[in-house]
This record gives C-alpha cells, structure tokens and sequence, in this order.
C-alpha cells in the first residue's frame, strides 16, 4: 500500500492551494474549507462492547440500578421479572372498577371464542377454555402490557392444528394428539422466554407489516372455510382436512344434495347476521362496544336455549354435547421429553410460538402508543414464554395476545393487567359450575362466532395503502395471502418471510443512488430526480450512495457509480468545456464500509485515474473515515481529495477546471 502514497511535497502544495482558495483577493475570508474530522481512535475492547450494547441493549435495561443500593439492585431486579409488584403499589379502586368492568367484557367475548378456537385446534372444547384461565394469569405477573387480552387466538390455533394433524390423526390417536400439542406448546414458551432472555426480538422484525397483512388475510379466509362445515350442518367423514380454498369448496359441493342441513343453516346464519350487526353497531359508535363484546354469549345462550326446547338436535343439528367439568388437569406427564415426537413437536412450538409472539408484540405496541407509555418487547417475551411454558403443563394450548378482545379490552376503559386476572376468574367459574349448560349449544353458532371475529383480520384497507406506498410490498402481501389461501398456512407463512428476506437482501445489494445538481440560489446538493430546477455543476460529476458499502454491494456501488459516468459522458457528446474532470462521491449516507467497500473505491479510482478524471470525497462520516485513514485509501487518493460538504468538494474543484486550458 505505500507505494499509493503520494509524494509528501505534493501533498504540502495541493494543502496550500486549498487554503489559498479560502481568501479572495483582498486578503478577506471568502470561503472557509473545514477538513473532515477524524475520531479518536478507541481500543478494540471498547469498540467491541460498544458494538454489543447498541445490538442487544440499546434501550438501556439496567439503567435504573445505577447508583442504587445493592437491597434497592434486589427489589428492582425481582420488579423487572415480576412488573405487578411496581405498579400494584400505586393500584387504588378507580383502577380496580376499569379492570373489572374490562375484565367481565372480555369474558363474555372469550369463552364462546374459545370453545370454537379449540375446535379449530382439533381438541375438545375445554382446552380453549383451560387456555383463557392460566396463561392469563400468569401474564398478568410477568407482563408489561395493560391493555393485551390473553388466550388461544383464530390464526395460532388454525396454524397449530394444520401441523399437528399433518402429524398424528386427532380422530384416531386423540391421547397422542393431545400430547403432541402440550409439547409443542412447552417448546413455543421456550422459544419466547429464549428470545426475550437472549434480547433477541429484533428477529421477529423480520417479518414486514405487509407480509403480515397478506398472511392474516388469508389465514382469516381458510378459518372462514373450515366453519363451513360446521354451518351448513355438513356431517361427512370425507370433508377434507386439507386448508386450501380449492380442497374445501369441492368437499362442499359434493355434499350440496344430501349432506346440508337446512335447520343448521338457518340458525347460523340468523346469528351470524346478528353478530355482524352488532359489529357494525359497536364500529359506528364506540359508544356501544360492548355490543359487540357481548353478542358472542347472548348467540350462544339463545341458540342453545332454542335448541334444548325444539330439540334441533333431533333433527340434524349438530351440538356440544359434552365440556369436561373442572379446572385444569396437570399435563407434565404427557409432555413428550423423548422420542420421535419430541422434534416435531419442537419443530411446531417454534413456529407457532414465533406466530404468536409476532401477533402478540405488535398487539402491544399499538395499543402502548395509543396510551403513551413504553412496551419492553424483551419483557413481553420472557412473559408470553413462561405463561406457555406453565400452559402446557396444565392442559393448555399456545395461548398469546388476540387483537379483538384487546381491542374490546381497551375501549372498556382496562386501567391494568388485573381485567386478565378477572377474565381468568370468569372463565374457571365457567369451568366449575357452568359447563354442563353448553351441551346442547349447536356448532353452526360457534362457526357464525369464529366467522364474524376473523372478518376483521381481513384489512382492505391497509392492503389498498401498502399498494399505494410500496409495490414490491404489496407482492409480499399477496404473496402470503394467496399462499396461505391456494396452498396451505404453513407455506403462506413460509412464502411470508421468504419475500420479507428478498426484500432485504435487495435493499442491502442493490442500494439505490443518485445523481446531484445545486438548488438555484444556496450551496446545497439534492437529487437531480426529485428536484429537477437542480442544475449540474459542468465538469463535475456528483454521486450520492444512500447505504452503507459491504461486500454484498461494493461491487453495484462501483459498477452503478461508472454507469452515471458513463451516461453523463453520452451526454456531453465530446465538448471538453464540459467534459466531466472531477466525480465527487456524496458519502453521508455512507453508514460503514469494509474491506471489500475500500477495495471497490481503489478500482473505482483506477478507473477514473484512466479516463484522467479525479476521485473526490465529500462527508464520509466517523466510521468510515476512520476505516480510510486506517486502510491509507485516504492518502491514495490524496487527503486534499476529502471535504466536509459537497459545496466544499465544488468550491476546490472549479478553480482548476478553470485553469485547465
């Protein structure tokens, strides 16, 4: 590398020349050229662990230890695991009237829900419930979140039951079904409690909004196609059990002539036509959100009144029949630590424990924001993780955050986790006393609940927005939509992040550029493409690169870089007054460069060195000046070939482009 040094005397000239230029004829200050600061060099351990913080602790979790005794470090440190001990302090009956009202609200919408989602999940109707009795309360220990309902939820239970049942037949082997989903439940809170200890969240990011949208759309049309079945009183052991909207509507259309049921279909769609009103009376006006809220439980207790006195099920109409009385089993036992079904189980609780933190987090942050306080993603983790954990071992199911009853939550005027606790109550007094009433609630209702609750996930317009703002989001969105829907969940989601990685791994290869012109009037540079009154320097090139410059773009950046050369050139058309002398590289937006970076920049100034044509720097920033300093690229090319602004970089080079003859 020495021998790209330029000669010292060369570099004393070029130095004074600069700083002649700063003084107009008269001796006075005519413009001042700073040179680009370069930061104290730190050692690598410094470096290293400031790196680390910012990756994993940039929020600062211990910053409320500094300068505390250690008796004070002890009850902060057990507040941080277990939050309800900080704010149960400042708890007073206000709070407590908000909760229960909340709390009782939230009930009355979760425990029809539930009974349906279990059906969804392929298990008897009790586990949806036992799922809405102890992860809440546990939650409501360990989370941070005032608003977020907790229990099982339409999309993880769809989710879970399509890769169980791919596994064992839950009609066949129910006890090893059972099993199979308490272990992958178990492995789903481990999952979450890993990522939130290992303050790993970030991961879950990686899967865009849009993604999101698209993959929560189609998972609401396939739950609306498997009720189906239930609505129209469908009876036949050869539906399908297959997801796709093709597999359902012919097992549909084959029992058209002999396998509806026409009392079934009346009572489901009744109910569903007064869910659906309801809905839109709660929309209209917030006013009346317990409308909404309570519809689920008043079409449950109607609709199984009316078939207890017509006795519908004598005629075609399917029933409950049977809620297994009492509170959680424990289920320890039947968690499967050995054997071939431990890793499927693993392979299933971590994909549906990422689903579900994924619903969760952004269930929380949305609802954070709305009252305007801070949401640990990391603490949330560690939360949703451990009530799993806890779950699975008392006959639960993957439980985590559902967007409707939080929303009904919120609006019901929720003050703290506590409307958790008193929903948990509601829910194992049902379990005790009231389960033997739901055994002749028919299933065409718990069908019109799911189908009137998932309508909502289906969101036109963030879809119609995403269009908007962003097309290759927008094919993320309906690339998950129409996988999940044409195909299966599994592979909707699986298509979901593979389009969320391929956009990423476009923005990181193939950053974008562009070239600058001066506003009329001032000394600033902006893009030629959004402001077209900019106009061009003559004989100055300006490029702006908006990423940082790595290995998997150095060499784009260089090519991309020589194309604007090369177009600029074409333009031209050979007038030397004209003919671009000087390629002046806006780095601002340059974040970090590596080696390969560096390396890209030589050739580039190789090439331009062949065209007789100088490579000039302009705002390189701490980190990447201090790597071209370190790398002697900044004496290669010349430090008098680095300026703070582009105005600068300008400045020097115009004097000479009109010296040359």
């Amino acid at each position: 590398m020495s021998s790209m040094v330029l000669p010292a005397t060369e570099n004393l000239l070029e130095t004074r020349e600069i700083n002649e230029r700063s003084f107009s004829s008269d001796g006075k200050a005519h413009h001042q050229i700073y040179k680009v600061g370069i930061p104290p060099k730190q050692n690598l351990f410094n470096e290293f662990k400031a790196t680390i913080k910012e990756a994993f602790f940039a929020d600062e979790p211990l910053r409320h230890f500094k300068d505390q005794t250690k008796l004070r470090k002890l009850v902060l440190g057990i507040e941080a695991i277990f939050p309800i001990l900080s704010w149960c302090r400042a708890y007073n009956l206000k709070k407590f009237r908000g909760d229960i009202i909340s709390g009782l609200t939230i009930a009355s919408l979760c425990i029809p829900q539930d009974i349906g989602y279990a059906k969804l999940a392929h298990l008897d109707p009790q586990y949806g419930l036992y799922s809405s009795f102890v992860p809440p309360l546990i939650y409501a220990i360990m989370g941070s979140s005032r608003d977020i309902a907790i229990g099982p939820v339409a999309v993880v239970s769809l989710l879970l039951g399509t890769l169980l049942s791919d596994e064992i037949d839950p009609t066949k082997q129910p006890e090893e079904y059972r099993r199979l989903a308490f272990t992958a439940t178990f492995f789903a809170g481990i999952t979450q409690a890993t990522l939130g200890i290992c303050r790993l969240g970030f991961l879950i990011d990686f899967l865009s909004h849009a993604a999101i949208v698209g993959f929560m759309g189609g998972a609401a049309i396939t739950i609306a196609l498997q009720q189906l079945k239930g609505f129209l009183g469908i009876k036949s052991k050869n539906f399908t059990t297959k997801t796709d909207i093709i597999s359902v509507m012919k097992s549909i259309f084959k029992t058209a002539h002999h396998g509806w049921n026409w009392q079934t279909i009346l009572i489901g769609a009744s109910f569903l036509g007064f869910l659906l009103a309801a809905k839109f009376i709660g929309k209209k006006n917030r006013k009346y959100f317990w409308v909404p809220a309570i519809a689920p439980l008043i079409s449950v207790v109607l609709s199984t009144f009316f078939v207890f006195i017509t006795r519908a099920d004598k005629h075609g109409v399917d029933i409950v029949r049977n809620i297994e009385k009492g509170i959680n089993p424990s289920s320890v036992d039947k968690i499967y630590f050995s054997g071939e079904y431990l890793s499927k189980g693993f392979k299933i609780g971590v994909v549906a424990g990422l689903v579900a933190l994924t619903e969760a987090v952004a269930i929380g942050r949305t609802f954070a924001a709305m009252k305007d306080y801070q949401l640990d993603g990391n603490k949330e983790m560690v939360a949703l993780g451990a009530m799993n954990v806890v779950g699975s071992m008392t006959s639960c199911y993957v439980a985590t955050g559902s967007f409707s009853r939080s929303a009904v939550n919120f609006m019901a005027g929720c003050q703290t986790a506590v409307s958790n606790i008193v929903m948990s109550i509601v829910v194992v007094l049902t379990l005790l006393f009231l389960t033997p009433l739901f055994k002749y609630t028919p299933n065409a209702i718990l069908a019109a609940i799911i189908i009137s609750a998932v309508i909502s996930l289906i969101d036109f317009e963030a879809a119609i927005l995403i269009w908007k703002i962003d097309k290759f989001d927008f094919i993320a969105c309906m690339g998950a939509f129409f996988g999940v829907v044409f195909i299966s969940v599994e592979i909707g989601l699986l298509i979901a992040v593979a389009i969320s990685f391929a956009k990423i791994l476009l923005q990181v290869t193939r950053p974008r550029t562009a070239t600058l012109g001066k506003i009329p009037r001032t000394s600033v540079y902006r893009n030629t493409q959004q402001y077209p009154e900019a106009t061009k320097v003559p004989g100055v090139l300006i490029v702006r690169v908006d990423s940082a410059i790595y290995f998997s773009n150095s060499n784009y950046v260089k090519e991309r870089i020589l194309r604007w050369l090369i177009d600029e050139e074409e333009q031209v058309k050979g007038d030397y007054q004209t003919k671009v002398q000087f390629l002046i590289v806006e780095m601002s937006p340059v974040t970090d460069i590596d080696t390969s970076g560096i390396h890209a920049l030589e050739e580039l100034y190789r090439s331009l060195q062949k065209k007789s044509i100088e490579l000039v720097l302009a705002n390189p920033g701490p980190v990447v000046i201090d790597k071209l300093y370190t790398s002697n690229f900044a004496n290669f090319i010349g430090e008098d070939k680095i300026f703070l602004t582009v105005a600068d970089a300008v400045a020097s080079c115009a004097p000479k482009m009109a010296e040359d003859p």
